[in-house]
Order: C-alpha cells, then sequence, then structure tokens
C-alpha cells in the first residue's frame, strides 16, 4: 500500500492602487497571493489519491496555476481605464478582448461606476471613493480602510495578501486557517525547494505528515501504521514494536486471553461446515519465540526433504511446498504460524503491564511443550495487537489448519495462501456485521437496563475505531499487491462469489487450483 504524495503551488495576481484628484490615478501595481488549494481537507487528499494513482514518475506533478499574467492585467486596466473616459454609460456584461474565460471572475461584478459624475463606489461601504487614495483590486475599488481581511475584520495594508473563496486574507492570518498543518509534528508543512507545499499521506488513514518523518525515525504503530504525534505516547512493547493507544484498547496480550477469540473463530468455521475436531492448541507468543519456532520448523523440513529426496523427487517437492506455504505472513514480520512438528515454544502466560514512559513491563513466560497427535501440532500469533487484527491472523491459519487436517496436499502456496485470505475476509466481515448489529442491541438495551454494554475486546458492539480498523485490514487483504497473498486471494474470492464456498474447495481438492 503506497503513500501518497500531495504538492500545492500559489499563483500571483497584480493589484493596483491610485488616488483621485478630479482625475483618476492608477499605478503601485502589488501581489496578491491567490488561494491554490481552497478546497476543504478532504478535497484536497482525494485530489492528491487522484494525482498519486496517475502518476508513474515522482518526478511528473500537476499543480492548480490559475495565473492572470501580467499582460492580461495590464489589458484589463487599460479596458476599465477607457470605458472611464467615455461619455456614454459603461454596458454590463461586455466582454473583454484577448482575455482567456477562465480569467474572468466567476460570479458577475457589481457596477459601482457612476458615469453621470465619474466617481466610483468603494465595494466594501458602498459609498464614493471621493478625493483621495483607493484600491483597485478583485475587480473592485475600496476606500484603503474598508478593504478588510475576512479572518480577522483588520484593514490589509501589506503589498501581498491571499484570497480564500473570493475572500481576502492576510497572508498571516491564512495560514493560520488554511496552510497545512502535519499530522505528526504539528507544524506547519514546509515548502520544498521549489517553494511548493509538500506533504505525504496515509493512503486509509490520510494522516498528513511533512516528507521528512519518512526518514527521521518517527515510529508507526504496529497494528495500524499510524505514526506517531509528539504530542501523544505510543506503547513500547518489550520487542521494540509500537502500539497506538487505540489498538491497546482492543489488544490481546496472553495466550488465556485469547482462548474466548479462538472459540469465536472456531464457531465461525463450524457455521461454514468446516469444523475442526482435533484439539489444536494456541499460543500467544512474542516475535522471537514465533522467529524461533519458523526456524525450528523449516530446519525439520529441510531434514524431511534431504530423507526422501533419493527415494522420490516429486514427493520432496510436495513437502517443501507444504512447509512453506505455511510460514507465516509476507507482511515485514511473521505473525502468525500453522506447526506441525514437535518442539518447545515460549508462550505468554500473564498479561503484561504498563510501566513508566508506556513500556511494557513483567511480561511472564513458560515453555510449552508440543505434541504431535495429527497434522497439526499448534497455531501460534504474535502478541499485542488488537482483537480484530488478532483474529483475522488466527482465521488465516485455521484454514492452514482445516487444509492440512482435511487432507488438501498438492495445492500451490498462491492457491493456499489466497484461500486462507479469503476465510480472514469473510471473518472480518462477520465481525464487522456483528457489531453494527451490536451497537443497535446495545443502545436499544441501555434505556431499559442498567447493566453493563458489552467490552469493545469481546465479539459484539464495536467502536468506531474498531469499525475503521477492521475497514482497514480487510483494504489490506484487498489490495495486497504479493501473487501469494494478493493474487491469491482475488483468485479465490472471486471463486467463492461465482461457485461457493464448498464448491470451491471440492474443486481445489481434485484439481490444486481455483474453479474458473
Amino acid at each position: 500500500m503506497g503513500w501518497l504524495n500531495k504538492i500545492f503551488k500559489g499563483s500571483v495576481n497584480r493589484v493596483s492602487r491610485g488616488h483621485y484628484d478630479g482625475h483618476w490615478h492608477e499605478g503601485n501595481q502589488s501581489e496578491h497571493t491567490r488561494d491554490a488549494y481552497d478546497e476543504s481537507d478532504s478535497e484536497d487528499i482525494a485530489r492528491a489519491i487522484a494525482l498519486s494513482l496517475a502518476e508513474q514518475d515522482p518526478n511528473k506533478g500537476k499543480a492548480i496555476d490559475p495565473d492572470y499574467s501580467l499582460e492580461e492585467d495590464e489589458q484589463l486596466a487599460r479596458a476599465l481605464q477607457e470605458s472611464l473616459n467615455t461619455e456614454s454609460p459603461p454596458h454590463q456584461n461586455a466582454p473583454v478582448e484577448n482575455v482567456p474565460t477562465e480569467s474572468i471572475p466567476a460570479r458577475e461584478p457589481h457596477q459601482h461606476v457612476l458615469p453621470s459624475s465619474g466617481f466610483r463606489t468603494c465595494a466594501g461601504c458602498r459609498k464614493p471613493i471621493g478625493h483621495g487614495r483607493f484600491l483597485s483590486c478583485m475587480d473592485e475599488v475600496w476606500h484603503p480602510q474598508c478593504f478588510k481581511c475576512y479572518a480577522c475584520n483588520k484593514p490589509i495594508s501589506e503589498y501581498e495578501f491571499a484570497m480564500h473563496e473570493d475572500q481576502p486574507y492576510h497572508k498571516s492570518c491564512y495560514k493560520d486557517f488554511f496552510h497545512p498543518k502535519c499530522d505528526v509534528c504539528k507544524n506547519f508543512i514546509p515548502t520544498n525547494k521549489n517553494g511548493l507545499i509538500e506533504y505525504r499521506a496515509h493512503p486509509f488513514w490520510m494522516q498528513k505528515y511533512c516528507p521528512s518523518h519518512e526518514d527521521d525515525g518517527t515510529p508507526r504503530c504496529c497494528s495500524c501504521e499510524r505514526m506517531e504525534p509528539t504530542d501523544i505516547k505510543y506503547i513500547t512493547l518489550d520487542d521494540g514494536r509500537k502500539l497506538c493507544l487505540e489498538c491497546l484498547t482492543s489488544a490481546t496480550m496472553d495466550s488465556p486471553e485469547c482462548q474466548h477469540l479462538y472459540m469465536d473463530i472456531q464457531e465461525f468455521f463450524e457455521g461454514l461446515n468446516m469444523k475442526v475436531e482435533q484439539q489444536v492448541p494456541l499460543l500467544l507468543v512474542e516475535r522471537q519465540a514465533l522467529n524461533e519456532a519458523l526456524e525450528a520448523e523449516k530446519s525439520v523440513s529441510r531434514m524431511i526433504i534431504w530423507l526422501f529426496c533419493r527415494q522420490c523427487f516429486v514427493y520432496s517437492q510436495l513437502i517443501c511446498s507444504y512447509f512453506l506455504s505455511s510460514q507465516g505472513h509476507h507482511l515485514p514480520e511473521t505473525r502468525g504460524l500453522c506447526l506441525s512438528e514437535e518442539q518447545i515454544v515460549r508462550t505468554i502466560l500473564k498479561r503484561p503491564t504498563i510501566g513508566p514512559g508506556n513500556r511494557i513491563m513483567d511480561m511472564i513466560t513458560g515453555p510449552y511443550k508440543l505434541v504431535r497427535r495429527c497434522e497439526v501440532t499448534a497455531i501460534l500469533i504474535l502478541y499485542g495487537l488488537p482483537r480484530l487484527q488478532t483474529g483475522s491472523i488466527l482465521a488465516h491459519e485455521m484454514m492452514h489448519a482445516y487444509l492440512r487436517l482435511k487432507g488438501y496436499r498438492s495445492l500451490s502456496p498462491q492457491v493456499e495462501e489466497g484461500i486462507c485470505q479469503v476465510l480472514s475476509h469473510l471473518w472480518l466481515e462477520s465481525e464487522i456485521i456483528a457489531g453494527a448489529s451490536g451497537n443497535a442491541a446495545s443502545s436499544s438495551a441501555s434505556s431499559s437496563s442498567s447493566s453493563a454494554a458489552p467490552t469493545s475486546s469481546k465479539k459484539g458492539a464495536k467502536t468506531e475505531f474498531e469499525k475503521k480498523l477492521g475497514a482497514f485490514i480487510k483494504n489490506q487483504i484487498e489490495t495486497d499487491s504479493s501473487v501469494e497473498y494478493g493474487d491469491g486471494f482475488r483468485a479465490g474470492i472471486q471463486a467463492v462469489e461465482q461457485y461457493g464456498l464448498r464448491s470451491t474447495l471440492d474443486h481445489m481438492r481434485l484439481t490444486g487450483s481455483f474453479p474458473y
């Protein structure tokens, strides 16, 4: 999932100052910065998505730049001056020659010229300009004291000012109101070497941040991937991972706590007529224990392949594919494993506490000996992830266990990982739907009962963040770019939607592929 890049570029228009002493005198051209990103913040990011998708070359940039050229402004000024010198009254909506259509204001300007006396009317106070200084800008004339900032209502005396939705602003007021701020450091996003405002945005959460934060070591939450803001301290797990406070609320921290989730997913599989009769242990482990178990499984697979390679080369290839396809996720770190061999694994026995500096402490672990009673000895899940993310990983590994226990032996990594991602996706959908109905049920029950509402860590009502996190995890599955997990999921979900889950599994057992 790529991050988005957004560039803003301002433009400059000319404004004239002058005075009246019986004759009109205009001159002293000054500049004002026209609003180049006067859309709402959500529209800015939507445009950033469109730019990101359209640009294959990062050096290609599109900017909003409705510049008025100096030549065009001079033509407008001359046309206005000629209209003042003529004795005939000016015509409404008269076209201006040699001026591009996009340069003419969208709304029709009010007519403030009084041909009988030659006086002009101030666009601010609606009184005649009279003798003295005046400003000419925005197709109007103003008393200097009447040309005010829309934000602070004070006169704009500077030569440069900003515009937003046809309203003038001091440059400082405009920056306070409209210049994008970094969601990480909370400062105004600086301009790049070309003088353009450039920022990055997470493609799902739309968290905006300075480009420098990608290289300055700013940590991300290991679950939702959002960057840690300077005013909020993320939780530091014992293996160095960072966990944001929203993800911490429903985080699964030890093996006993995870058993309730395990039973929920077993019931989900039973509802799909995919019951797993064997009692497969579920263990929540630290990152180091997960990596050690992975290496132990790989070493055993290499030994089995070596023993059989002289007798049956084809059989050795099947075993290799079988083990390699169950080595967890393709994410930057392994988060789940479905084991087949006997070994001793250290599991988390008690939920740790949060100590000084928001660091995890008092982690209690213990050894657990895996015994091979069937084709699957255990399922291992990385601790410290929110319930929905833990459940999606567990549903994926449960599908690996189901395939192994039901004799699906000749599946390619793309087919096996793809169907496992399909089950993970289906479970997430069921949880989000159940959470929505749970919210409605708990809302109606609260009016007639004083009992506590279901906690966010249990199946049922979901907080707004949990629903958003569930959508994020689904989006990760759907947009995965890898061959095994991404392409495999898309082929698998298409087959399930067209033929049904049971027919898809039957076809996989017979042919080792998805039906098309």
